[in-house]
């Protein structure tokens, strides 16, 4: 285990997450009309965040750092996808990157226990920063009015399998209380997590309004 091992912030050193910025950035860029939504930008935010809540949290900066720069490198390999179907792409960014095998693979479980679908209340202090800032993404105000339509388009799915996936793994950690794991970030953001989760409960129940069934259809046709 590599968890507060002053070894593993040794190893992803200043040039190992700068030579990985250049990877990912450079995949993100020559892909971005597939990552309308899970582009740069969206790499670039949770990153930030993932080193303030790291910070916070007490967990290995370089480490979330790097599990930040590659987590969602899934949707290159296959539209509306888990995080585990980028691992073989995840590792040998790393790995050519400098990062050591084993420091690799403990940033590709990172990444898996911060998933969204599939994360409890239990998790490791890296994992929830990623965590945190992933959904913090997720529950902007700004994230439904100006980027579902990317979500929708980048993954190939309907609003009404948008607003399931949304209610129904985003329910049960804000409702059990481990939506956000940093007690300033649940403080602070909690009022937007909620706000999103009814609109998008909201907007699961208007789906089944025939008329609203329709008004999508003329919208897309």
């Amino acid at each position: 285990m590599y968890a507060q091992n002053p070894v593993a912030e040794r190893a992803l050193s200043e040039t190992v997450i700068t030579n990985l910025e250049r990877h990912v950035r450079a995949l993100c860029r020559h892909y971005a009309e597939r990552l309308p939504f899970h582009g740069w930008h969206h790499v670039c935010f949770v990153r930030t965040k993932a080193a303030d809540f790291a910070r916070c949290n007490g967990a290995e900066v370089p480490v979330v750092e790097a599990a930040a720069l590659v987590h969602d490198v899934n949707y290159l390999v296959r539209r509306n996808s888990p995080a585990a179907a980028g691992r073989d792409l995840r590792l040998g960014l790393l790995i050519g990157s400098g990062a050591p095998p084993g420091v690799a693979r403990w940033i590709d479980r990172i990444v898996d226990e911060a998933e969204m679908a599939t994360r409890g209340p239990d998790v490791s202090l890296e994992a929830q920063a990623l965590s945190d800032a992933d959904t913090l993404f997720k529950a902007l105000p700004i994230t439904p009015v100006m980027l579902a339509h990317r979500y929708l388009a980048e993954n190939g799915i309907t609003v009404r399998e948008l607003a399931n996936k949304i209610v129904n793994e985003q329910r049960g950690p804000h409702d059990e209380g481990y939506y956000f794991y940093n007690p300033v970030a649940a403080r602070t953001y909690s009022r937007w997590a909620l706000a999103n989760l009814e609109l998008w409960q909201c907007i699961r129940e208007a789906v089944d309004d025939p008329a609203v069934v329709d008004l999508l259809g003329a919208l897309t046709t």
